[in-house]
């Protein structure tokens, strides 16, 4: 198999890494990750899909091996970035699943370029996440003590009781301790600074909401609140699964995923997830 991984240069000079995997040919899923999380984040669902489907998965800016430019970072550069990951692909009409600031990144871009994406997941997200305070609190915390420190605290609002007390945790915190502090607080500023309500309510294609009911940095009543705004949408509840339903249910997430693809018309329905 050719080496998967390439990077884009945005319109700022930005350069964001990124992997497509799958037949070039197949329905395309395009994912983007959360705040404190790489591309890794999918790892454990892409066994899990039809050998058909192709996967395109970017490190967000300051994240991962994409570039770390000075912040802060706006939400219009984010969703260029991911307008910018694509084109490079040359992809229309994909599903976009976002989780966290990545659902938010979906809404923008399903508003900007509706020529790209025909279906959305938005996953453990909303049109708009805390207050500008709260962020504000959050950096000045990340830039006084660094993202260990960050990701000790975090992790017990992201994972259920029984992830969060397994092993299993461990590399997910790690993760978040790596993202430099630039990064991590960029994005936070672009989280901050966005309220995608009206926006949103306009939108008219399939919409999924996923949900995890441990989740306390994006609770289940917001995720709903924000799906119930596009007519038609669906809304799922994950039970014992915090902030990354993806990681601490994979199978579970997945065959939701599988549901709607099935449901919009976007891969067969006779395709098994598993």
């Amino acid at each position: 198999m050719a080496n998967p991984n390439a990077t884009v240069t945005t319109t700022d000079g930005t350069r964001i890494h990124y992997r497509d995997e799958g037949p070039k040919t197949g329905p395309v899923l395009v994912f983007s990750n959360s705040l404190g999380t790489t591309l890794h984040l999918w790892d454990a669902l892409l066994a899990l899909w039809p050998s058909d489907l192709r996967v395109i998965r970017y490190d967000m800016r300051g994240h991962g091996l994409s570039d770390v430019p000075d912040g802060p970072y706006s939400m219009g550069q984010l969703v260029s970035d991911a307008e910018a990951v694509c084109d490079a692909c040359d992809v229309r009409d994909a599903m976009f699943v976002g989780l966290s600031v990545g659902g938010m990144v979906a809404q923008g871009l399903a508003i900007k370029r509706p020529d790209l994406i025909r279906a959305l997941v938005l996953s453990n997200t909303a049109a708009k996440i805390g207050n500008p305070q709260f962020w504000a609190d959050r950096i000045a915390f990340v830039q006084a003590n660094g993202m260990a420190a960050a990701a000790e605290a975090i992790m017990p609002r992201w994972f259920g009781r029984d992830f969060y007390a397994t092993p299993a945790m461990v590399p997910w915190r790690d993760m978040m301790a790596a993202i430099p502090v630039a990064g991590y607080c960029g994005v936070a500023a672009a989280i901050s600074g966005t309220d995608f309500y009206t926006p949103t309510s306009g939108l008219r294609i399939p919409t999924l909401g996923i949900a995890g009911t441990e989740d306390k940095s994006t609770p289940p009543d917001l995720v709903r609140e924000t799906v119930d705004l596009i007519p038609g949408s669906q809304f799922a509840l994950i039970r014992r699964a915090g902030h990354l339903p993806c990681v601490e249910q994979p199978d579970v997430f997945a065959e939701h995923l599988s549901t709607f693809i099935g449901a919009t018309g976007h891969a067969p329905t006779n395709q098994d997830h598993a």
